[in-house]
C-alpha cells in the first residue's frame, strides 16, 4: 500500500510536494482543504506520532498520542475488509478535527484511494455527481440524505458505506434495510484509532451483532463492560465503559455506557435502551438523563425538542416503557446538546435537565 503520496479528486500530490507547501492554491479552495493540507503535512512529517482529540460525549474532550503505524494498521484492516482498490473513489465528508475524518485520509494514502473532500454538513451528497466506492458518515448525515430523493439515489450508488460516531437507531436501520449497496455500522473509539468491529445492517447478510476485525479479541469485565485487546492499533488493553454482551459466535452487542446507568429507586435503567424504545414516537433529537431525587435517588428525565407535544408524548411513552423506566420529568429544550462529532453530550444534557427542575420558592 502506498504511503508517500495521496490522490485527491484525481490529482496526485507527493509527500515532498506537501511538505514543501507546493500546490497551495489547490488547498486554498475551502477551509476543509486548508485543514486537509495541515493534516497531510503532519502525516508526512518525520514525527512517528500524532495527537488526537476525543469527542467528549461523556466528559471533557482530551488529547491522546498514537503512533502513525497504528493508524496505518487500522487503515489496512478497513481496506482489506472492504477489498478497496487503488483509485477507488472515497468520500471525505467528516470533520478533520476527529479520528473519523483523519482515518479517511490515512485510508486514502495507504490504499491508494482517490479522495474527494466535501465540506462537512448535514447533507454531504448535495451537489455531488461522483459515483463513490467508499464513504463514512455519521447517522444524522445519513438520515438527512434519505429525506432528499436525489441524495437518497446518490447514497444508494455508493458501493460501501460505514456509519459511525453514534448508534444507528432502529428507524434508520429499517429505512436502510433494502438498499442495494453494502452498509455497515461501526464500533470503535479514538483510542482504537477508528473502528475495531463492523455490523452489516442491510441486505441478506444483515447482522444483529458486531464482528471484530482481524487481530481484535474481546472479553467482559466483572461489571460487564467490554475489554478490547487490539495491540496493533491500541497502546494498551482497553477497559471501556460500554456495557456489552458477547455471543457464542464471537459477535457482540452494546447495551449502553456504564456512565449512563440511572439508579432510580434501586433499579438500574440504561439511558440508551430507553432512548431506543421511545425514539419512534419522538420527532427530532432526544436525550434520556437523570436528576437527583430525595426518594428515588435519581429520577429519569426526558429532554425533547419543541417539535413534540409533551402531554401527548407522556401518554405514548407510558405505553412503551415499564414503570421504572418512565421519565418522571419531560422537558422541552431548544436543542439537545451535542459534541463536535455529533454525539449527545451527556454532561451538558444532565446540566440542562438540572436547570429545568423547579426550585421551591423560585
Amino acid at each position: 500500500m502506498k504511503k508517500n503520496k495521496i490522490r485527491i479528486a484525481g490529482k496526485v500530490f507527493s509527500a515532498e510536494e506537501i511538505l514543501a507547501a507546493q500546490h497551495v492554491y489547490f488547498f486554498a479552495q475551502s477551509p476543509l482543504h486548508q485543514q486537509l493540507l495541515l493534516f497531510l503535512r503532519e502525516w508526512f512529517s518525520p514525527e512517528k506520532t500524532i495527537s488526537l482529540q476525543t469527542s467528549g460525549s461523556t466528559g471533557s474532550p482530551k488529547r491522546i498520542i498514537v503512533r502513525k503505524e497504528q493508524m496505518v494498521q487500522s487503515a489496512r484492516m478497513t481496506c482489506d475488509f472492504f477489498q478497496l482498490k487503488e483509485n477507488d473513489k472515497a468520500l471525505l465528508c467528516l470533520p478533520l478535527d476527529y479520528i473519523a475524518g483523519k482515518m479517511m485520509v490515512v485510508r486514502a494514502i495507504c490504499g491508494g484511494l482517490d479522495l474527494y473532500p466535501v465540506t462537512p454538513s448535514g447533507h454531504p451528497l448535495a451537489g455531488t455527481t461522483t459515483a463513490f466506492d467508499f464513504a463514512a458518515m455519521v447517522p444524522l448525515q445519513v438520515y438527512n440524505t434519505l429525506q432528499s430523493p436525489e441524495d437518497k439515489k446518490r447514497f444508494s450508488q455508493i458501493k460501501r458505506v460505514i456509519i459511525g460516531g453514534g448508534a444507528v437507531d432502529p428507524q434508520l436501520e429499517e429505512a436502510l434495510r433494502d438498499f442495494p449497496n453494502d452498509i455497515y455500522s461501526t464500533y470503535g473509539m479514538t483510542e482504537t484509532v477508528s473502528h475495531i468491529a463492523l455490523r452489516k445492517i442491510n441486505g441478506a447478510g444483515a447482522e444483529k451483532g458486531y464482528t471484530p476485525l482481524r487481530g481484535v479479541s474481546l472479553e467482559l469485565s466483572d461489571e460487564q463492560t467490554l475489554i478490547i485487546h487490539a495491540p496493533h492499533v491500541a497502546n494498551e488493553t482497553l477497559v471501556t465503559n460500554d456495557i456489552a454482551e458477547i455471543h457464542t459466535d464471537g459477535t457482540f452487542r452494546i447495551l449502553g455506557r456504564k456512565d449512563n446507568v440511572i439508579n432510580t429507586g434501586g433499579i438500574k435503567v440504561q439511558a440508551e435502551e430507553v432512548e431506543r424504545i421511545i425514539r419512534p414516537c419522538i420527532k427530532g433529537n432526544l436525550a434520556i438523563t437523570a436528576v437527583p431525587h430525595p426518594r428515588l435517588g435519581e429520577a429519569v428525565v426526558l429532554l425533547i425538542e419543541p417539535l413534540n407535544n409533551p402531554g401527548i408524548l407522556k401518554r405514548e411513552v407510558k405505553k412503551l416503557l415499564p414503570r421504572h423506566q418512565q421519565p418522571l420529568h419531560i422537558f422541552v429544550v431548544e436543542n439537545i446538546p451535542q459534541t463536535g462529532s455529533g454525539k449527545t453530550n451527556r454532561v451538558a444534557a444532565k446540566k440542562l435537565a438540572m436547570e429545568h427542575i423547579p426550585i421551591p420558592g423560585r
